[in-house]
């Protein structure tokens, strides 16, 4: 289990990390105008310079990607509840992405920022775990049947 959980970790960092260098890539072709953006104008200036900035972005979205991919073992906890396992993975998970998404001024420093920062990254949790649920509901029909074939 602990070896897992390194690998996890491990991997986990390094997807934090390239995913982050490809969403910067993204938003700079989104803009359009010719010049590449590796972190958001508020977090150089709170930093004082951009080298500063997107050093702390890129340790924080290594962190980012860690916690998920640690947290993916949660999933792998057969004597748990789905419900159990859901709230689990949500707390910690919304934990780590609004404190990295704050830090980073990914979001507006305000309540309204804040609430609406949550609201998306809730809406896009719901999306993913009814789809995983759905996957899963699938399999173990799958399953059943194949059982039952074989009787």
């Amino acid at each position: 289990m602990k070896k897992e959980l390194l690998f996890r970790l491990f991997i986990g960092f390094l997807g934090g990390v390239v995913l982050s260098y490809f969403i910067t890539i993204a938003i700079s072709l989104i803009i359009g105008d010719g010049n590449y953006y590796p972190c958001v104008p508020g977090l150089t200036e709170r930093f004082g310079n951009e080298v500063t900035a997107v050093v702390i972005q890129t340790v924080l979205s290594a962190i980012l990607g860690a916690g998920f991919a640690g947290c993916s073992l949660i999933w792998e906890k057969d004597e748990w509840s789905l419900l159990k396992q859901t709230g689990i993975y949500f707390s910690i998970a919304s934990v780590l992405m609004m404190t990295v998404a704050y830090v980073c001024e990914w979001m507006e420093h305000s309540v309204k920022g804040v609430l609406s920062y949550f609201g998306i990254f809730l809406g896009i949790f719901i999306v993913v775990w009814l789809v995983r649920y759905i996957i899963w509901k699938i399999r173990i029909s799958k399953i059943k049947e194949g059982l039952q074939n074989n009787h």
